[in-house]
């Protein structure tokens, strides 16, 4: 399994042209690479996504079979984060960060920086002209960098 794919873009100029695709690579990091982005709007992007994954708000496709933990035993649970708590905060910083985003602007940062649709799939999406995206996600980025108290 290849790690690239080619995809057609719309380039600078208006017409469409081949370029290749790390699939590994998140929306965020492929816009901060090319400049895009500062560094303050990647972070704030990517705290935003790790929040959302650490509050499980990801769509499940399968059941959870994992056990509850046991009290004590071979391998107690004294000393660590019950995972409840943890998931409850995630989902607290998620929810205030997309709050101080607002709510025009929170459509577009959830659909780059959590859900990792590219910029071009969530213009059409929402139903937004060519190129309108990007200016729209750095000002829901500054806002969530604010939130965040990103340097």
């Amino acid at each position: 399994m290849t790690n690239h794919v080619e995809q057609l873009v719309e380039g600078p100029d208006g017409r469409q042209q081949k370029v290749m695709v790390h699939l590994g690579e998140s929306p965020l990091a492929w816009l901060r690479a090319r400049g895009h982005l500062s560094e303050r709007h990647y972070v704030a992007g990517d705290l935003l996504r790790a929040d959302w994954e650490k509050a499980g708000l990801s769509a499940r496709v399968t059941m959870r079979w994992d056990a509850a933990p046991r009290e004590g035993g071979r391998h107690g649970t004294w000393g660590r984060a019950d995972p409840t708590l943890t998931q409850l905060s995630a989902r607290e910083r998620f929810d205030g960060a997309v709050s101080a985003a607002g709510p025009g602007l929170a459509d577009i940062l959830w659909r780059v920086a959590c859900a990792g649709e590219g910029l071009v799939a969530a213009e059409k999406a929402l139903g937004w002209p060519s190129r309108a995206g990007k200016l729209v996600l750095t000002l829901a980025l500054e806002r969530v960098a604010g939130w965040y108290r990103v340097p």
